[in-house]
C-alpha cells in the first residue's frame, strides 16, 4: 500500500504511534534499513528469529534409501543445503566422486561450496536466482547426469516442478528441517510491531504463545503465504507488502510516517 492509499485509508484505520518494533530475523551484521528507521524516527528495533535450521541425524536419512555417491551431479539451493549435505556425508562416511558436478541456484552458494571442495578439481554451474537461469547448464547435462537435490522437509517445489518439466532425472533427499525457536524470554515483553516473513514465523509464535493476544500490536508481513497464516490466526495485518512497498522495512515506514506524525 502506497502512502497516497494509505493516507485515504486513513478514516478506515487509526494509525498509532510506532516505539519498538520486533523483527522475526536474525540481527543484521552490516548496515541495514532498519538502522536508518531507529536514527531517523526514535525507534528502538529488536530482531529475534523465530525459527531456525536442523540437521537431519544419519540414522533418519538413511531411511529414505538414498546414498548421495550414487549420483553424479548435486542441485544446491540453499547455504543450509551445501552444509547438511557434506555433513551427512561426513557421519555417513561416504566420499563424493572427484567428477561430481555441482549446480548451484547463485553465485554466492556456488562460492560457500569453496569451504567443503577443492573448487578447482570440480564442475561447477551457478545461476542468478532461480533455478530457470541454470536451465542450458541441466540441459546439456541432462542425459549424462543422475541428479540429487538436497532439501528440507518442506522441500522444494518450485524447483522440482521444473525439474520435471525438462525431464531431468532427479532424486529429492530431505536432509534438514526448519522448526520454531524457543522464544520464552519474550513471554512478558511487547512490541508496537511484529514484522513476520514466513508462514513459519506464525507458527512459532502459536507454539511458544498459544493464548497470545494482539490487543494493540500492529503486525506487518511479507507476502501472500504469510498474510494468509496471520488471517487463518485471526490476525488484523496492518502493515503489508506490495508492488509499491515491496520490502516489510519499506511497508513499516510508510506506516511510521502517518503513525508518528
Amino acid at each position: 500500500m502506497t502512502l497516497t492509499e494509505q493516507k485515504a485509508d486513513s478514516k478506515m484505520q487509526t494509525y498509532k504511534a510506532v516505539k519498538t518494533i520486533l523483527v522475526s530475523q536474525p540481527q543484521p551484521q552490516q548496515k541495514s534499513p532498519y538502522y536508518d528507521i531507529e536514527q531517523r524516527y526514535g525507534i528502538k528495533v529488536d530482531f529475534r528469529s523465530f525459527i531456525h535450521v536442523e540437521g537431519m541425524s544419519a540414522k533418519d536419512f538413511r531411511k529414505q534409501r538414498v546414498r548421495p555417491d550414487e549420483f553424479s551431479a548435486v542441485i544446491f539451493n540453499s547455504k543450509n543445503a551445501v552444509d547438511h549435505f557434506f555433513r551427512l556425508c561426513e557421519e555417513m562416511r561416504v566420499k563424493m566422486s572427484e567428477e561430481t558436478k555441482y549446480f548451484c541456484l547463485t553465485e554466492t552458494i556456488a562460492n560457500y561450496l569453496q569451504k567443503f571442495i577443492v573448487y578447482r578439481k570440480r564442475k561447477v554451474f551457478s545461476g542468478a536466482k532461480s533455478i530457470q537461469d541454470l536451465q542450458s547448464a541441466l540441459l546439456k547435462h541432462r542425459d549424462k547426469e543422475r541428479f540429487l537435490l538436497p532439501c528440507s522437509t518442506l522441500g522444494a517445489q518450485e524447483i522440482t516442478s521444473f525439474l520435471r518439466e525438462i525431464k531431468l532425472d532427479f532424486q529429492e533427499a530431505m536432509m534438514y528441517e526448519t522448526v520454531s525457536s524457543d522464544l520464552s524470554d519474550l513471554s512478558n515483553i511487547t512490541y508496537d510491531v511484529l514484522a513476520f516473513f514466513s508462514p513459519l514465523d506464525i507458527k512459532s509464535l502459536y507454539e511458544n504463545f498459544p493464548d497470545f493476544k494482539q490487543n494493540e500490536t500492529r503486525i506487518a508481513v511479507s507476502g501472500a503465504a504469510t498474510m494468509k497464516a496471520a488471517e487463518e490466526k485471526d490476525l488484523v495485518v496492518q502493515i503489508k507488502t506490495s508492488p509499491e512497498a515491496p520490502s516489510v522495512v519499506f511497508a513499516i515506514e510508510s506506516y511510521i510516517k502517518l503513525a508518528n506524525k
